[in-house]
């Protein structure tokens, strides 16, 4: 056992840090597995469901550090081919709408002030 604060510290944060990373692995191998189970099965509506739900916690896996995002780029181009043979037809990503600046406020007239 750590001694000095930081590492004590260090100790709780990368325990906390492995709880949240076993989740995240634990959501994404049950969706590989679902899809898996619905490729097997056949049902275009339950495969596109389960991709869908896989690309989903394969993201997330991303967003949270746990996998390389190249690695999940692969894994999505493979589920999506298997999807695809399976007979099912291809998911949309909701495409995300750009951004609109607001415009510019034009400046309030300055009043005057007489003396």
């Amino acid at each position: 056992m750590p001694i000095i604060q930081s590492a004590k510290k260090r100790v709780k944060v990368a325990a906390k840090a492995n709880d949240r990373n076993v989740k995240t692995r634990r959501t994404l191998r049950d969706a590989l597995k679902a899809f898996d189970k619905a490729v097997a099965g056949g049902k275009a509506a339950q495969i596109s469901k389960a991709e869908k739900a896989t690309v989903s916690a394969l993201d997330i896996a991303v967003k949270k550090d746990v996998l390389h995002r190249n690695k999940a780029a692969r894994q999505k181009a493979q589920l999506s081919a298997r999807a695809k043979a399976a007979g099912a037809k291809p998911v949309k990503s909701a495409a995300k709408a750009p951004v609109k600046k607001a415009a510019p406020k034009k400046p309030a007239a300055k009043a005057t002030a007489k003396k």
